[in-house]
């Protein structure tokens, strides 16, 4: 893969997102990307301003209760994720002097980060040479580099390796390459449509000199919303989100018409520590009774 035309590309054609920003801390970087993970950005954005304007600093939001960040949290989706980071704040605010560690290493000690997270931050806040894998990442070297239509199931060791072999030496001109072929495969090189004839690498592309041959290998069923549990958790979470005291199981009951399903999730978001029992037997976000 001509990696420096798909820079050069990236250089014309990056979206201005403000985690991008020149002066974004760690901490701004980490909170954008624990959001971004299965969220649009157009969903991330407006709540990510929120957030860095009320909790600048990893201590700022570990000064909270757990519930105020999950109610802060909003409509981003898997919740759990704000736990994670609260408790990330935490640490990072006891053990690293309020500021987000630049070493992977370091990064994946933390509660919650990831093989993913960890090499982005690094990659990102600190332009550290950090091979940074993801859906997009992973479907442009399945394409350009292994002529297959899609990457099929991941494989974190063999997926880390194919894209540092990619990546030059320089620390910076590393980091750079990474947030480009991200870009691409967010922009150009998409899972459906894919807009090849914009391609900095068309003419080298390996699955367009193939042939553009179909995809056959396993495949991953689309993820339905409507009436799963993660729909129904996120009803009863709204019920607690809006609500400035406990609430009573028969508002809970409300939101959905299946009890088994909804006991269900609510066990499950006990489980999850997303929401609290009160000795009375109220429910309420954790740390707000």
């Amino acid at each position: 893969m001509e990696l420096n035309a798909v820079v050069d590309w990236f250089d014309a054609n990056a979206r201005d997102l403000p985690w991008r920003h020149p002066g974004t801390t760690g901490w701004g970087v980490l909170v954008s990307e624990i959001m971004l993970q299965q969220t649009p950005v157009a969903r991330v954005e407006p709540i990510w301003h929120a957030w860095m304007a009320r909790w600048p600093v990893p201590s700022a939001l570990a000064a909270e209760t757990p519930g105020e960040v999950v109610r802060a949290w909003g409509k981003l989706g898997y919740p759990r994720r704000a736990l994670r980071l609260h408790e990330a704040a935490g640490v990072i605010a006891a053990e690293h002097g309020d500021v987000v560690p630049a070493d992977v290493d370091t990064l994946l000690g933390l509660p919650g980060i990831g093989a993913y997270t960890a090499r982005a931050v690094a990659a990102f806040a600190y332009g550290r040479r950090a091979p940074v894998v993801d859906t997009n990442v992973r479907r442009v070297v399945a394409r350009a580099v292994n002529g297959e239509g899609e990457a099929g199931p991941p494989s974190t060791t063999r997926d880390l390796a194919e894209v540092e072999a990619l990546l030059p030496a320089a620390d910076a001109e590393a980091a750079r390459a990474s947030a480009a072929l991200m870009e691409l495969g967010a922009l150009v090189c998409t899972a459906r449509s894919p807009r090849c004839v914009d391609c900095p690498v068309l003419s080298t592309c390996a699955w367009q000199r193939a042939g553009r041959p179909a995809y056959t290998g396993p495949s991953k069923a689309p993820q339905r919303f409507a009436g799963t549990d993660r729909q129904v958790r996120g009803l009863l979470l709204d019920v607690l989100r809006g609500s400035a005291e406990p609430a009573a199981k028969s508002r809970l009951d409300q939101v959905w018409p299946d009890p088994g399903q909804r006991d269900r999730c609510l066990d499950s978001l006990l489980v999850d520590g997303l929401v609290e029992q009160t000795t009375d037997g109220l429910f309420a976000l954790p740390g707000e009774h």
